[in-house]
């Protein structure tokens, strides 16, 4: 029986809620605890890595639990219902801590709160995109219902990129404290109606096992395929050069051009940014593949991204406050991120067939939970260095105290050139590493499937 709308609709709500709440989190939490709250910013860097990195190998414990779990009410559904519940109390708390907290008691209150953020997240994460081969038939339906739910996905982090800073101005009449507390509050409950609707239009039609590869099958096979290590590698690199941008942007909004429309101006930076991805992704990407190769897709992307930093670094000097003029380099960085993302993705699954002839072994779906493993994994590492930064440069609430200083002004150039240099830098030994170890051509592709097909005889 195919999908209906209602589920469709159902299960992407459910994408919006979900991603509506990792944003949050992932791009909010060192700017409350560091900023608002004054806990050290390397304290709070080793507890996001720490944090991330432990959620990065929990995410294979959590499968088996789902995969061993019957129920009446299904495999996926208990888990996916009692872990946004929890989840979603989680993040009010996470953005409500109290008052009377200070030193290292704030410190350990954040260090406890953002590691059952993680692991609840992950309680409901698994089961979400897991449940899929249970309410659909396999083929196009099945792969439409994925490309639905990323899509969903994506919307719902740009909603909270984009709408945060102002409604948390709104929400706490300038007191950033309250207002994140009111806004976690908010989401939380959305949250929870998105993924109760769901829970109870979406039925499990069918039992089925759920492939969870361990941390051990996913090194094993990373050591056995060199392709797939080459772009597992890239892919961290990638990513943490975007996340180290992405969590200092604030700052850098606040601080460097500041002034009293600094939340204006920063949202709209923000949603021109994600505009400009989402497009890349769905229009940019699939015009460019019509003239060159995947690869030379790869190599301009670098490139524009490249050429976009330097940009962004040159007007950082020179102390550009217009905002409109940021939107130049931000077009070429976004968009070239946005087809890295895809491209990235489409390398990862090329490993499959490669891994496959070499190894007589088709790891197809260790190779791609290894993805979520690896964005992971950079986003912890992004928020240290993001962490590091602030604390050597003094990027701290007394900043705008002393906006006239020599302190201030090194400051100031410490976080632009980490924002903008040290991205620069992982995108070149990225694309380094591809270009030396990444031998999966057009051509090579097709010859590998020749062979795999002959195999298969």
């Amino acid at each position: 029986m195919k999908l209906s709308g209602k589920e469709k609709a159902s299960y992407g709500l459910g994408a919006v809620g979900k991603d509506m709440v990792y944003m949050l989190s992932a791009s909010y939490v060192l700017y409350y605890y560091q900023d608002i709250l004054g806990v050290s910013a390397i304290a709070m860097g080793m507890i996001l890595m720490a944090a991330r990195i432990f959620d990065a190998f929990n995410d294979p414990v959590m499968g088996v639990i789902v995969a061993k779990t019957k129920t009446k009410w299904g495999r996926f559904r208990p888990w996916l219902f009692i872990g946004t519940v929890i989840n979603a109390i989680i993040l009010y708390v996470m953005f409500a801590a109290p008052p009377s907290l200070d030193g290292k008691g704030l410190v350990t209150y954040a260090a406890v709160v953002y590691i059952l953020w993680g692991v609840t997240y992950t309680m409901m994460d698994i089961p979400f995109w897991s449940m899929i081969p249970a309410f659909t038939e396999s083929g196009k339906e099945r792969e439409n219902l994925s490309t639905l739910g990323r899509s969903c996905a994506g919307v719902g982090s740009a909603i909270i990129t984009i709408i945060t800073v102002k409604c948390v101005e709104l929400l706490g009449g300038g007191n950033e404290r309250a207002g994140f507390k009111y806004f976690a509050l908010i989401i939380a409950l959305i949250f929870i109606v998105f993924e109760v609707i769901a829970c109870l239009v979406i039925k499990e039609k069918s039992t089925v096992d759920v492939d969870s590869p361990s941390v051990k099958d996913m090194f094993t096979s990373l050591v056995q395929n060199d392709q797939a290590m080459a772009i597992v590698i890239a892919i961290v690199l990638i990513n943490a050069s975007l996340y180290i941008t992405s969590n200092l942007l604030i700052y850098f909004f606040k601080y460097d051009i500041g002034g009293q429309t600094w939340t204006n101006d920063y949202t709209l930076f923000n949603a021109f940014g994600g505009g400009m991805q989402i497009l890349s992704m769905m229009i940019f990407f699939p015009l460019f593949r019509r003239f060159m190769s995947a690869i030379k897709v790869f190599y301009t992307s670098f490139i524009m991204a490249v050429s976009g930093y330097a940009l962004l670094l040159v007007q950082m000097i020179i102390g550009v406050k217009n905002v409109y003029m940021y939107f130049i380099p931000a077009f070429f960085v976004f968009m070239a991120f946005g087809m890295l993302t895809v491209l990235t993705t489409v390398f990862l699954a090329n490993t499959v067939d490669y891994g496959e002839l070499k190894n007589n072994r088709r790891d197809e779906s260790v190779i791609f939970s290894m993805q979520t493993f690896v964005v992971k994994l950079a986003s912890g590492v992004s928020a240290f260095i993001a962490s590091l930064c602030l604390q050597i440069f003094n990027i701290s609430d007394n900043t705008d105290a002393a906006i006239t200083s020599d302190a201030s002004v090194s400051s100031l150039m410490g976080l632009r050139m980490t924002m903008t240099i040290l991205p620069i830098i992982g995108l070149m030994i990225a694309v380094f590493i591809f270009g030396k170890k990444y031998i999966l051509t057009d051509e090579k592709l097709e010859e590998i499937s020749e062979k795999l097909r002959k195999t298969r005889v």
